[in-house]
């Protein structure tokens, strides 16, 4: 990636590479929604209608989502997990 391309990342609140890897096992759907470079909101009618591209978990009113599925969506478990 260029420089122009990790500042123009972080002025959209995308999440980059070394940010990503850093994540606890789960996740909330606002940062699992900063990773897949959508809005909470999007994240939200999404897992609503049942098509968020990972499976998420229901714990009470809390909703998580496993990371390990989030790396696999984006390409980076082989090569970093």
């Amino acid at each position: 990636m260029t420089v122009q391309g990790v500042q123009e990342q972080a002025s959209s609140g995308a999440m980059g590479l070394a940010e990503l890897m850093a994540l606890p096992a789960t996740v909330n759907v606002t940062t699992a929604a900063r990773a897949l470079g959508i809005s909470r909101d999007k994240a939200y009618a999404l897992i609503r209608s049942d098509c968020f591209p990972v499976r998420t978990l229901t714990l009470g009113s809390t909703v998580r989502v496993p990371t390990a599925e989030l790396w696999k969506l984006l390409g980076v478990e082989g090569t970093y997990v």
